[in-house]
């Protein structure tokens, strides 16, 4: 009974097993492989690859810190990803090989954070661009897994770039953009040297969020946070058009996908996805999703596309009927409380700021959700028989997952902080309730209060 573990003894680690989750604050961070079967995105310090058919989930470890940007190679052969870690230290780059799973390479050069990522099409360079505190742009030798050269990514007088996009034609040419500064870029192999041209837009001063180039390298696209795209050619690197010049696109443009068929996707701040054409980019199709819009991923030539918002959704939209099917949601905020009721581990419970969800342990599926408006939930429980859910906040109320009601609000005996953690002992009785560790009491016992079942 009294046996001591040995200090010497291996204690083993969890192995993930499975993820409820994606990042939608993490831009372009949702990708489709060119297999057409499987979705790629960065969740936390691990990048997730996610079979679209069976669900299974594959799990790619190497990152110290969150994953900041993601990109696929052309071939699908490889996957770059980039992270964010404390000022002054480098930030790497992993380069990974898809098929094996396993991690091919570490580039680090970068400080603070490593913003955006891309490969050029015949899977020869990979494009790196630094975050504020490091602002340069470098340019990888995949074969090598060596840096070829690197520079400034923006002038003096402008601010920081933000995305970057190689040509889908040509492995010598890129483009960065950002806060006032437009660059088309030429490698010059032999000198080791990339060397910028400014696109001129004249008085037009926009500030880049998300970039794409035509499928025959004829243009490429920004969508800026004032709501319109610009269309710039990269051979005279002069503006050709923009707009629209009325109703621009409410909390600016987020993601842009130019398609094969022709004409443009676009995604807003503010949760509208588009289908419009050049040059007045006036919706032709539209469809209003839930968050905004940070990731739109085409699989294949674009007849379905997957979309990712900044409130952990990820949509599947066909392109003929333009309708929306939620195939992947979670909490977009911090998890606070997670319990399984009593007797079985099929299902749990999970709560977050203003909502409480109810998953199916084996499918990671969610089969509710509560949400109540204007109240963060800091903790919760399931009653003994299954049938309720309490919740606390400022008072503690009851849930019946059947109806979704709220059954026995209004118990708060001189509360004044939040309810941190509800615990429940026994059926119709509520033993332990916390506060938040501020208050001068942390720790109320109330061994004999009510809930009768209504």
């Amino acid at each position: 009974m009294n046996e001591e573990i040995s200090p010497e003894a291996e204690v083993g680690e969890l192995e993930l097993d499975a993820v409820i989750g994606f990042n939608g604050h993490v831009p372009t961070g949702l990708k489709c492989h060119p297999d057409q079967e499987h979705l790629v995105y960065p969740l936390g310090c691990t990048v997730l690859i996610q079979a679209l058919n069976t669900k299974e989930q594959k799990f790619l470890h190497g990152h110290g810190n969150n994953v900041s940007c993601l990109t696929i190679s052309k071939s699908g052969n490889y996957i770059a990803s980039g992270q964010v870690t404390f000022m002054g230290f480098k930030a790497d780059i992993i380069l990974w090989d898809y098929k094996k799973r396993e991690l091919l390479a570490r580039l680090s050069l970068h400080k603070g954070k490593v913003e955006a990522l891309a490969f050029s099409p015949n899977d020869l360079y990979l494009v790196s661009l630094g975050g504020p505190d490091d602002g340069s742009v470098v340019v990888w030798s995949i074969a090598k897994r060596d840096a070829i050269c690197g520079s400034p990514a923006a002038g003096l007088n402008v601010g920081n770039a933000t995305t970057v996009v190689f040509s889908r034609c040509r492995d010598e040419m890129f483009v960065t953009a950002g806060n006032g500064t437009i660059r088309v870029w030429e490698l010059d192999l032999p000198n080791r040297k990339i060397w910028p041209t400014e696109c001129q837009t004249g008085q037009m001063k926009r500030i880049a969020m998300c970039t794409a180039m035509a499928v025959d390298d004829s243009f490429f696209y920004l969508g800026t946070t004032t709501g319109d795209i610009l269309k710039l050619n990269p051979r005279t690197k002069l503006l050709a058009d923009t707009g629209p010049v009325k109703d621009k696109y409410s909390l600016g443009v987020s993601a842009i996908r130019c398609l094969k068929m022709g004409g443009l996707l676009l995604g807003s701040g503010a949760g509208l996805l588009v289908f419009c054409k050049s040059p007045s980019y006036k919706p032709i199709k539209k469809i209003q999703l839930q968050g905004g819009i940070s990731s739109i991923a085409l699989r294949g030539e674009g007849h379905q596309f997957f979309v990712g918002t900044e409130e952990s959704h990820i949509y599947h939209v066909n392109f003929t009927d333009f309708k929306e099917t939620l195939i992947l949601t979670c909490h977009f905020e911090a998890v606070q409380d997670i319990v399984f009721p009593f007797g079985t581990a099929e299902l749990f419970a999970t709560c977050a700021k203003k909502d409480i969800r109810v998953w199916h342990t084996m499918s990671n599926r969610e089969l509710l959700r509560i949400t109540v408006p204007n109240m963060t939930c800091h903790g919760l429980d399931f009653m003994r028989d299954g049938k309720s859910i309490i919740s606390g906040d400022l008072s503690l109320l009851r849930f019946r997952p059947a109806c979704l009601s709220r059954r026995w609000p209004a118990f708060s005996p001189g509360a004044v902080l939040p309810w941190t953690c509800v615990y429940l002992r026994k059926y119709a009785s509520v033993s332990v309730l916390g506060k938040k560790k501020d208050s001068a009491q942390p720790w109320l016992w109330f061994p004999s209060v009510s809930l009768c079942p209504h």
